[in-house]
């Protein structure tokens, strides 16, 4: 990891690290298609899509009671529909009967962001199997990609992340200079995690990142159906977002109601994701009516309260350590019993703590012991131990890539 040319986050990056945890939300006109999956054959028509009554702020109200900040709508997925009237293709919810074809979902989604303080990313499968030509003609497809983008990166204000789905694209050369340079001339501040990317995909769909799962990498994965890996020109810093479903399916079903996930699974993934430093999308399909179901929704505010329970109340703070070189040292005014600590490095001058170990010192005995060895810190990590009564507790980094700076470390007994 040590490198004689460090890399370092951008501030919009840094931004994007401290957001953790978001809404993605698969909609579009296969929702009206029972059983219907990725590159179904079945052909579908836009008179279906019909959501009586679409509801964009109940999504965007759940995510934010949740504490989620950012949240990622299917503007096209890999069948081609269109879920703003792109005047380039007859795919699209123009074509449809909903609002007798002047209705625009990607309009009410970011209007419903920008009213609750959420940041609209917008999903964009560059797969399409509604086109002819995307196997036939790459550059017109090319053309095809860059018209529809600029579309939804002109019509909407600023959005903060165009989420590229690399599934299907195996093997496919699209023009990524020329797409990524309309992106980024149309909005200069948008994160992207493909073609020039921004952040990473964590590479499984399951919602777990690895151990350790470092900020600066020299490849990124794109796609769940290949093991290939995008090699890139030299390392760069790309945070990872895990993604994973509330239930089996992506886009909704009447069939999977029973498969929406435990508690204790959801919270298992927040450790293994946020609590590893990688930001987490959950995903919830809004239903034929056009609003988030009611098991999700209560499940996904469930998941906020118990985030919250948890790690809103520390029973011991940054302000109370001190530190003496590369240790950390809290030591409360009585013997506390603790299960957790969540540290946080300062990655400004990018990512310095390469190893470090966390000891306490008992209640009883004041033995100093060892009670976990990690590697990265990075934006966060949770660790989590059973409880055990301390006098202190002791950060020490026992490898570094330069001077390690810890911005925040807190302390708790969350119990059960």
């Amino acid at each position: 990891m040590t490198t004689k040319h460090k890399v370092l986050p951008t501030q919009k990056q840094l931004a994007y690290q401290d957001w953790e945890f978001g809404l993605f939300l698969h909609f579009g006109l296969r929702t009206f298609y029972e059983g219907y999956v990725d590159f179904d054959e079945r052909p579908m028509s836009p008179s279906k899509f019909s959501p009586a009554n679409l509801d964009c702020e109940q999504w965007i109200r759940t995510a934010k009671e949740a504490g989620m900040k950012y949240a990622v709508l299917t503007a096209k997925h890999h069948d081609g529909f269109s879920n703003w009237p792109s005047t380039y293709t007859s795919f699209s919810v123009a074509q449809s009967q909903w609002k007798d074809g002047k209705g625009d979902v990607i309009r009410e989604f970011v209007d419903a962001c920008r009213k609750y303080g959420i940041k609209p990313g917008l999903y964009y499968s560059p797969y399409d199997g509604s086109v002819d030509f995307y196997t036939k003609d790459a550059k017109a497809y090319d053309d095809y990609f860059v018209n529809q983008i600029t579309e939804l990166l002109s019509n909407y204000g600023e959005i903060d992340i165009l989420w590229l789905d690399g599934c299907g694209s195996e093997g496919h050369e699209y023009d990524w200079p020329r797409i990524i340079g309309e992106v980024r001339r149309l909005q200069p501040n948008i994160l992207l995690n493909m073609g020039d990317p921004d952040f990473c995909w964590v590479g499984n769909e399951d919602g777990v990142a690895p151990v350790p799962s470092w900020n600066v990498v020299a490849a990124t994965e794109f796609s769940i159906l290949t093991e290939q890996k995008n090699q890139l020109e030299e390392p760069r810093w790309l945070p990872a977002e895990a993604d994973v479903q509330m239930r089996t399916n992506w886009f909704y079903s009447d069939n999977d109601e029973h498969t929406i996930k435990s508690m204790q699974e959801l919270m298992g993934l927040y450790y293994h994701s946020v609590g590893r430093g990688v930001n987490l999308l959950l995903n919830i399909g809004p239903n034929r009516e056009g609003v988030l179901p009611r098991k999700d929704t209560e499940q996904v505010l469930a998941m906020g309260l118990e985030i919250r329970r948890r790690f809103d109340h520390p029973i011991g703070t940054f302000n109370q350590c001190k530190n003496e070189d590369k240790k950390w040292i809290y030591k409360p005014e009585v013997p506390q019993v603790l299960d957790h600590v969540v540290i946080r490095e300062d990655l400004g001058n990018g990512e310095n703590v390469l190893q470090f170990k966390i000891s306490i010192i008992t209640a009883k005995s004041h033995q100093l012991l060892t009670i976990y060895e990690g590697k990265n810190i990075g934006h966060k990590a949770i660790i989590r131990f059973p409880a055990v009564k301390v006098r202190g507790v002791i950060l020490e980094i026992t490898e570094s890539d330069g001077v390690p700076v810890i911005k925040d470390m807190s302390f708790y007994f969350v119990g059960k």
